[in-house]
């Protein structure tokens, strides 16, 4: 399948695959990491973008300007039972983005597409997928099993649909599961010491690391 760029020339779609979201916060960081595994078990051609969105927010209009497909990962608020699987398409994406605020890297997110619109440049294909969060407030922590159990579901969901529309997503063989290889920084990914292995086998246990903030200052607030 083709398309036709901004000069006239005919070439192949441009896709973008994009994580967003923040690792540092248990399941807010189920879009990077789904893409950290694809990157790792994928190879797509030349006009196909993988990139660790982050919670960049503004900064990807051009990104997603660049891109006749964009198809996101992230933690959503669906109001779903936790760990739920959800796929949503085209002008409802932005929707469910923005509808329950659970950070600000979401709203970010939904400005950028609004921006992409107003300037004339907005992907022709958009598909969201997402998963409802068990646990977010777990700074420093990683994906609950719940959602750790999805990205793989998840990645299947993307693969179909960009096979849809054409592109090639040839699964390579063999490479570590949770990393992100050693040609991350050229495919727009974090550095490979963020891989979930590493990350996860790093953190301090609970009692050396308070993860859900200092008790002495949340009693003088009156929390419980």
């Amino acid at each position: 399948m083709t398309t036709r760029s901004g000069d006239g020339r005919s070439e192949g779609l441009r896709v973008l695959i994009l994580g967003i979201g923040n690792l540092l916060w248990a399941d807010e960081g189920f879009g990077v990491r789904a893409v950290e595994e694809l990157a790792g078990r994928y190879r797509f051609g030349p006009h196909v973008r993988v990139l660790d969105g982050g919670t960049q927010g503004i900064y990807l209009v051009d990104q997603v300007r660049w891109a006749d497909v964009l198809v996101v990962f992230d933690a959503v608020d669906y109001g779903l039972p936790p760990g739920t699987l959800k796929r949503v398409e085209g002008a409802e994406v932005p929707r469910f983005l923005g509808a329950k605020k659970m950070s600000l890297h979401q709203t970010g997110f939904q400005e950028v597409l609004a921006l992409a619109e107003l300037m004339g440049e907005y992907p022709e294909h958009l598909l969201l997928i997402g998963v409802q969060p068990v646990e977010l407030e777990d700074f420093g922590g990683s994906l609950r099993p719940e959602v750790k159990a999805r990205i793989w579901p998840a990645i299947s969901l993307a693969c179909a649909y960009l096979e849809g529309l054409g592109v090639t997503c040839e699964r390579m063989q063999g490479g570590p599961a949770g990393s992100f290889g050693e040609d991350a920084r050229a495919q727009d990914l974090p550095d490979p010491a963020l891989g979930m292995d590493r990350y996860e086998s790093g953190r301090p246990s609970a009692a050396s690391a308070c993860r859900h903030g200092d008790a002495r200052v949340l009693t003088r607030l009156g929390a419980p």
